[in-house]
C-alpha cells in the first residue's frame, strides 16, 4: 500500500489553476489585475458616453456601470456555473472591437437619448445568439495547432503594443504635452522599475512587480503634476447601476446585424485567448473548455445591458500578465472581478484607480503585452517550423495580421462592416492561420516530409536537422 502512497498525493494535489492562495496575496495579485485591464474597461464607455453628449455625472455612472458588469462577466468565466465558464485565470471586459460600430450607431441616431438603448438593445440580441452558437464554434478548435495558436499568441502581444505606446505618451492624443519628454521618461522609469524587481527580487514580490511599479511610478508623478486627484474628491462613496438608467432597450435592425457581427469578431478573439491561456498555465482549453468560456462572454454580454454596460470579452494584456508572474490560480483573478463590482458600487474607489496617470501605465504595459508575444514565440518552438508548409502560414498570417497596426488606413474603401473584422489585426490573423492550415495540412494529402527551402533557413542548426532528418527517412 505504500507504494501507492505518491500517486494518491499526485491525485489530491491541485492544479495551480484550481489553487487558492493566501489572503495577502490573493488581494494584492486581484489588484494587479485590476490595474493592468482597468483603461482598456473605462476607455469605450467614455468614448461613447462622450459621443451621445453624456454630463460629466452620467459619463462616471456609465463608466462604474462597464465595471461592474465586467466583474459580474469575470465571476461567471473563473468560477463558472453548469456548463458557463472556461474556469481558468481570465479576465473579462468590455470589448474595444464594439467602439467604431457603436459610434457609427449614435451618428445614424437622429435622437442622440436613443442611442444608448439601441446599443443595448442590439447587445442583448447579439450576446443571446452567441450563446446559442458557442458549442458550434468551440468545434473549430481541432483547427488550432501549434502553428496556428502560436501565431495568434504572438499577434496578440503584437497588437497589444502599440496601446503601451499610445499610453506612454500621455492620456490625449493631440495635447500639448502628448509625447513629451516628461511622459515618456514616466513610462520609461516605470519600466525600468519593473525590470529591476524581476531581476533583483524573489518569491512574492517578484510576482507582484507589475503593481510596485505602478504605485511608484504614480508616486514620482505626483511632483511633476501628472497625477489628478480631482475625480477622487468628486466621486460619490455608493453607487449602483440602475437597471435600464438611460432607457428600455430597443431594437433597431441594422444595429443588431452590426453588433452580431462584433460577437463573431469578439467570440474569435475570446477563443484565441483562451488557446493562449491554456498553454500558459499548462491546462489545454479543449473543444468543452472553449463552449464554456463562449457561453461566459455571451451570456455576459446579454446580461450586461440591463445594468448599463456593453458587450464583453476576454482581455489579453490580463493573459500577458498571467504569463509574466507565473500566478495561474483562477481564483486570484476571481478576486479581481470582486474589485470590478465594488468600484462599481463604490465610484470614489474607481476614481482611486484612474489616479495611475496613463504614462505610467504605458511603462508597464510594454512588459505585460511583450510577454504575450513571447508565449507565442514559445509556442511556435513546438510548432514543427522545419516544414515548409508551416513557415509559410506563420509567414503569411503575421503579415496578415500586421497590417491594421503597420498600415491602419489599408482597408479605407471597405464598408465599415467590414473594416469591424478587418481592422482587428488579431482576428484577421487568426482567421488566415486557420484557412492556410486547412488547406496546406488538412485538404488534400499531407506532406509532413515537406521541410524548409534553403532561401528559407535561418541558419546551420536547421539545415543540419534537416540533413539527419533526410537521411533517417526512407527512400521513396
Amino acid at each position: 500500500m505504500a507504494a501507492l502512497t505518491p500517486n494518491a498525493d499526485a491525485a489530491d494535489r491541485k492544479h495551480p489553476v484550481d489553487e487558492t492562495l493566501p489572503p495577502l496575496k490573493m488581494f494584492t495579485s486581484g489588484l494587479q489585475h485590476v490595474a493592468a485591464m482597468y483603461a482598456g474597461v473605462v476607455a469605450p464607455p467614455l468614448i461613447v458616453g462622450a459621443a451621445v453628449g453624456l454630463s460629466a455625472k452620467e459619463l462616471t455612472f456609465l463608466t462604474g456601470a462597464s465595471l461592474f458588469t465586467a466583474g459580474l462577466a469575470t465571476f461567471l468565466q473563473t468560477l463558472g456555473i453548469w456548463k458557463i465558464g472556461a474556469r481558468l485565470p481570465f479576465v473579462n471586459g468590455v470589448t474595444f472591437a464594439g467602439v467604431a460600430p457603436m459610434l457609427a450607431i449614435v451618428d445614424t441616431t437622429r435622437d442622440k437619448d436613443d442611442a444608448l438603448p439601441i446599443i443595448f438593445g442590439a447587445i442583448i440580441v447579439a450576446g443571446l445568439l452567441g450563446f446559442l452558437a458557442a458549442p458550434f464554434f468551440s468545434k473549430l478548435v481541432r483547427f488550432f495547432p501549434p502553428v496556428v495558436t502560436g501565431t495568434v499568441i504572438t499577434l496578440i502581444g503584437i497588437s497589444l503594443l502599440p496601446v503601451a505606446f499610445g499610453w506612454a505618451q500621455g492620456p490625449v492624443p493631440g495635447a500639448d504635452d502628448y509625447g513629451s519628454a516628461q511622459n515618456l521618461g514616466l513610462a520609461g522609469l516605470t519600466l525600468l522599475v519593473v525590470l529591476a524587481l524581476r531581476r533583483f527580487t524573489r518569491g512574492f514580490v517578484k510576482q507582484i512587480a507589475v503593481l510596485i511599479g505602478l504605485v511608484i511610478g504614480t508616486l514620482i508623478a505626483i511632483p511633476f503634476g501628472a497625477t489628478d486627484f480631482g475625480p477622487v474628491a468628486e466621486a460619490d462613496v455608493i453607487g449602483f447601476p440602475t437597471p435600464f438608467h438611460f432607457g428600455a432597450p430597443q431594437f433597431a435592425l441594422a444595429a443588431i446585424v452590426s453588433m452580431c457581427v462584433v460577437m463573431v469578431v469578439s467570440m474569435t478573439e475570446s477563443t484565441a485567448d483562451m488557446l493562449a491561456l491554456g498553454e500558459i498555465v499548462d491546462r489545454r482549453a479543449d473543444e468543452k473548455t472553449i463552449a464554456a468560456g463562449l457561453r461566459a462572454d455571451t451570456l455576459g454580454s446579454a446580461i450586461s445591458p440591463l445594468f448599463n454596460g456593453f458587450m464583453c470579452s476576454a482581455f489579453a494584456q490580463n493573459v500577458g500578465l498571467v504569463a509574466m508572474t507565473k500566478i495561474r490560480s483562477r481564483f486570484v483573478v476571481a478576486c479581481g472581478g470582486g474589485f470590478l463590482v465594488l468600484m462599481g458600487l463604490c465610484p470614489m474607489a474607481a476614481a482611486l484607480i484612474a489616479v495611475v496617470p496613463r504614462p505610467v501605465l504605458g511603462g508597464a504595459g510594454v512588459v505585460l503585452f511583450g510577454s504575450v508575444a513571447a508565449s507565442g514565440i514559445q509556442t511556435l518552438v513546438k510548432a514543427g517550423l522545419e516544414k515548409d508548409n508551416n513557415v509559410l502560414i506563420l509567414a503569411v498570417s503575421l503579415a496578415v495580421g500586421i497590417i491594421p497596426i503597420s498600415a491602419p488606413e489599408f482597408y479605407h474603401a471597405f464598408p465599415e462592416t467590414a473594416k469591424i473584422i478587418l481592422d482587428s489585426g488579431i482576428s484577421t490573423g487568426c482567421v488566415a492561420a486557420v484557412v492556410l492550415n486547412l488547406l496546406f495540412n488538412h485538404l488534400g494529402k499531407r506532406r509532413d516530409a515537406d521541410e524548409v527551402t534553403a532561401p528559407m533557413e535561418p541558419g546551420g542548426e536547421i539545415s543540419a536537422q534537416r540533413t539527419a532528418g533526410s537521411s533517417a527517412e526512407p527512400a521513396h
